[in-house]
């Protein structure tokens, strides 16, 4: 009888382990392995996230206190000259309780947003400038300081990516994506809003490069250097910005220009990181965690 006891007890011992192998390798589990898509990866470094809301910042303040600057003389000029009595290229303004954004010879009625508003008689109302309320010199002092943050933190992010490589590691195309066939089938692929997955969302894709390396070589350069034109101070230190860019009133209708297109940036920026997912989108920038979306089967 101890002999049986024991074989019993061997047996069950031995029933048991081949359940345990039976449960790891059941056919449930073989055909919902966990989803390498979903996991969690660390996308967006600290200093990157850093200069991201910096510069944010930065932008919208300089955009806001430049649109109070701009309340000041709501003409643009090309050349060193620009007065009431010379021609411009555009004109934001009104006629009596009309508004109207003019562009060479083309006039476009903006009563309400531009120009005239029930509430304001200045080109670009107080909803959209810094301060609130027309001054100059403040709106001047607002400009100044954050001028002077987005020159430190670009310097910043350049300082970094030279021992970091993030320019060169996330930013960079690689030759694949430099041909034109594989730019224009990223431009497919985004109107068509499908956005990459899988694996292939770990990386920035190639317009998402293209832009982002836009504003940090082209855009920030531009702007700076434009609103360093504009400064007499400056010109006496720098004399050759004013032949660069053609005189004072082409600075700053380059500098009015280069706002248009950060304006334009953000909208796009903005619009993109909604489609894609704001929830994920924003915890890679705010957190440095991303979420890999699943990998799409049909690519078609």
């Amino acid at each position: 009888m101890i002999v049986c006891d024991a074989c019993k007890a061997c047996q069950t011992a031995q029933a048991k382990r081949r359940l345990n192998v039976d449960a790891e390798t059941s056919p449930v589990t073989l055909q919902n392995p966990p989803d390498d898509a979903q996991k969690l990866i660390y996308r967006t470094r600290l200093p990157v996230r850093i200069w991201h809301w910096l510069n944010a910042l930065s932008i919208f303040a300089l955009l806001m206190s430049g649109a109070t600057i701009f309340n000041a003389h709501p003409r643009l000029y090309w050349g060193k000259f620009g007065a009431n009595y010379d021609q411009p290229w555009l004109v934001i303004g009104k006629r009596g309780q009309e508004g109207f954004l003019q562009l060479g010879s083309l006039e476009i009625p903006t009563t309400g947003f531009l120009g005239y508003t029930p509430y304001s008689t200045k080109a670009i109302p107080p909803l959209f400038t810094i301060p609130n309320y027309y001054s100059l010199a403040e709106g001047r002092q607002w400009h100044f300081f954050f001028a002077w943050m987005l020159v430190i933190s670009l310097l910043a992010l350049l300082f970094y990516s030279l021992f970091s490589k993030h320019i060169s590691r996330d930013l960079a195309l690689t030759s694949e994506e430099r041909k034109p066939s594989h730019l224009w089938q990223d431009i497919k692929q985004h109107a068509r809003l499908r956005f990459p997955t899988g694996e292939a969302a770990r990386a920035y894709n190639p317009l998402q490069k293209i832009a982002y390396l836009g504003v940090i070589f082209v855009l920030i350069p531009l702007v700076i250097l434009t609103g360093m034109t504009m400064s007499p101070n400056l010109n006496a230190a720098f004399p050759f910005l004013l032949d660069i860019f053609g005189g004072r009133q082409s600075a700053r209708s380059i500098h009015f220009l280069c706002a248009a297109a950060f304006c334009a940036f953000i909208f796009i920026h903005l619009l993109m990181v909604v489609l894609a997912g704001p929830i994920n989108e924003l915890r890679s920038i705010v957190t440095g965690w991303y979420r890999l979306p699943p990998a799409r089967k049909d690519l078609l």
